[in-house]
């Protein structure tokens, strides 16, 4: 088992960075990866970038590619997204996801991840 709390969105100006955190509580921190989403009114859940539980493989989606970066801190128990550049069309609520190892590295799908935080708003504004 295992609970992720969100935090860091906000309103940002166009070009603007935010960071977003994940917390993790759970028996085993390392035993999962971690995926970042994001959903927009009316759509999808959207895979957004993911890190395996050693932090040694990553991916990121086409339309963040180059201005996202995940990373995680596996002494503190927390995932990060760092978010340049943000446009408009990077407004959603962001999720952060947990995915056990054993169900194996396909991190782009939703319906892979076991656990989901509450989700943070991020609004970027023009």
């Amino acid at each position: 088992q295992v609970q992720l709390v969100e935090s860091g969105g906000g309103l940002v100006q166009a070009g603007g960075s935010l960071r977003l955190s994940c917390a993790a509580r759970g028996r085993s921190f390392t035993s999962y990866h971690w995926g970042w989403f994001r959903q927009a009114p009316g759509k999808e859940r959207e895979f957004v970038a993911a890190i395996n539980w050693s932090g040694d493989i990553s991916s990121c989606a086409d339309s963040v590619k180059g201005r996202f970066t995940i990373s995680r801190d596996n002494a503190k128990n927390l995932v990060y997204l760092q978010m340049d550049s943000l446009k408009p069309e990077d407004t959603a609520v962001y999720y952060c996801g947990a995915k056990r190892i054993r169900t194996g590295w396909a991190p782009s799908s939703a319906y892979e991840y076991d656990y989901w935080g509450q989700g943070t708003q991020v609004t970027v504004s023009s």
